[in-house]
């Protein structure tokens, strides 16, 4: 009987946790800007390593900005690149390069974005990937929310591009999981989300918080970390811009291996979180989630922890389905959703495996092995 009562409480205290982001999402305004005349000043930031596949792209939707140009400038930090990085940006015009070298640290992102923000020139630093597309309206819709709301830093949408393959499609499921919660937690201010391909964030309130000062040696939070700093001075000027105009799409990645080196290095930040809101949801819903393997395992000794492992499972999907809807509906991707209900097992494998990977050992990105 313990073992029922405690998988219904953590069943209770998922369906609460998921229907609070479901109706938090959906008080979420989509933003509509108004026509005024554009007035604030971004440097637009881009690490890259290896990316000569990408880089171009992204620097020619930067460049094809329904923008004044005079209002924006385009930074790409090189981060020791070995393929034709560098010369591909050479060939833009009017776009400032920065190449780090002989650097031995953990974190190689945040020094990039540091880098960066050391030779901007403007008030507003916003980051993103050079694997990432933008649309055309992106600064500018961007500019109508800070003119408008007066944030100190805003979380922007984020959507990964996928095909019809299993685990793309997987990728992008999830992905957008993740950007419903960080719009949610944000607008609720439940606790600090946010994403570095998409972040943007007033230059003097970084240099307030003194940047990445004392989470340097962490290999990733260049955004979630980033933004606590930020949260614990201005917890009222934090937003999440809700705009079709304002997506960022980012590409899944391609291989199993590369899929789970990335989701690991995103579940290594969890032990480091100093907001500590964030930490018992995290703990719940893996909790939640191995109980599914706890109930599998059970059932050999008594079947009726499979009839309640199934209960379980028929009930998650029953209150996840709404919020997954909703989210998938702003992105313009309903047909996921039925790509959701069918992935549902695998699922529940990889929150359990990556949270765990995640908390030990090292990892692999962009060739390098992280600690």
């Amino acid at each position: 009987m313990i073992i029922t009562y405690a998988c219904i409480f953590l069943l209770t205290l998922y369906v609460f946790v998921i229907l609070n982001y479901w109706l938090a999402w959906q008080a979420i305004p989509i933003f509509q800007r108004t026509p005024k005349t554009p007035r604030i000043k971004f440097s637009v930031i881009v690490p890259a390593r290896n990316e000569e596949k990408n880089i171009g792209s992204i620097l020619n939707d930067l460049r094809n900005q329904n923008y004044p140009s005079s209002l924006y400038e385009i930074i790409v930090v090189d981060d020791h690149s070995n393929d034709n990085t560098a010369d591909i940006v050479k060939a833009f015009p009017n776009i400032k390069l920065v190449q780090l070298s002989n650097l031995d640290i953990n974190s190689y992102k945040k020094k990039a974005i540091e880098a960066g923000i050391m030779i901007a020139t403007n008030e507003w630093i916003i980051t993103t990937d050079a694997d990432c597309r933008v649309t055309a309206e992106w600064l500018t819709t961007l500019s109508s929310f800070i003119d408008e709301k007066k944030p100190t830093l805003v979380a922007g949408p984020v959507y990964m591009h996928c095909d019809f393959s299993t685990l793309q499609r997987f990728q992008a499921i999830d992905f957008l999981i993740l950007q419903g919660i960080t719009g949610a937690a944000i607008h609720k201010n439940m606790h600090s989300m946010g994403n570095g391909a998409n972040l943007a964030y007033r230059k003097d309130v970084f240099n307030e918080v003194k940047g990445f000062s004392g989470i340097d040696h962490i290999a990733s939070g260049d955004d979630m970390l980033l933004l606590y700093k930020i949260w614990k001075l201005y917890p009222e000027k934090i937003a999440y811009l809700k705009s079709p105009e304002c997506i960022v799409t980012t590409e899944t990645e391609k291989t199993v291996k590369s899929f789970f080196q990335q989701r690991i290095r995103w579940a290594s930040k969890a032990k480091k979180y100093q907001d500590k809101r964030i930490f018992p949801i995290l703990l719940m819903v893996w909790l939640f989630n191995f109980s599914f393997f706890f109930l599998l395992f059970a059932g050999f000794w008594n079947v009726i922890y499979w009839l309640l492992m199934l209960g379980m499972f028929i009930l998650k999907i029953i209150v996840e389905l709404p919020f997954v809807f909703s989210v998938t509906k702003f992105f313009g991707k309903e047909s996921l959703v039925k790509s959701f209900i069918l992935i549902q097992p695998l699922h529940i494998v990889y929150t359990v495996f990556s949270g765990l990977l995640g908390q030990f050992g090292k990892y692999e990105w962009k060739g390098r092995v992280v600690k």
